[in-house]
């Protein structure tokens, strides 16, 4: 079908890749500059907040995604399913990510009552407690980064504005 397209529009010498980008959709200057600066602004607000954390002796800042949503979850525990929803994790990123917590004593499986195949997530006190250290240091490079270069209203301001995307 593709090729068939192909062949009418060179018979009748159309130009596709002209016809098609004049039906495309095209964003201003200023949308793509504000992409770019979000997009800009993420990858080095990582590296800095990364870099604070492995300066302090603490592992990636996935890890402590994955605490914190286990922490603040009813009863400590979530499907991987919902750790997926709830982080920026490919699941299977995801899933040696766990294997790696459960193996530092971070994590626990338990059986899914309802459904012998599948597994809570559950987090450990040693989970808990490494979240909390983690937090010290993630609290204030969040601060050192971002907090001191925005006023509260500008900061409220940003949120608002992102929460449009989410």
């Amino acid at each position: 079908m593709q090729m068939h397209i192909i062949l009418l529009a060179m018979r009748f010498k159309i130009n596709v890749s002209a016809f098609m980008s004049e039906k495309m959709p095209k964003p201003s200057a200023a949308i793509v500059s504000a992409w770019t600066r979000i997009m800009r602004a993420r990858e080095r607000l990582l590296n800095v907040i990364e870099a604070d954390l492995k300066a302090a002796g603490l592992p990636p800042l996935a890890w402590y995604d994955v605490l914190w949503e286990l922490a603040r979850a009813q009863s400590g525990k979530l499907r991987p399913y919902e750790l997926e929803e709830r982080t920026l994790l490919a699941q299977y990123n995801l899933s040696r990510l766990i294997d790696r917590l459960e193996k530092e004593g971070l994590v626990g499986r338990e059986v899914f009552a309802q459904d012998g195949r599948g597994r809570w997530v559950v987090i450990t006190d040693a989970g808990r407690k490494l979240r909390e250290r983690m937090w010290i240091v993630y609290g204030k490079a969040i601060e050192t980064h971002i907090g001191c270069k925005l006023s509260e209203g500008e900061a409220k301001t940003i949120a608002g504005l992102l929460d449009r995307f989410l």
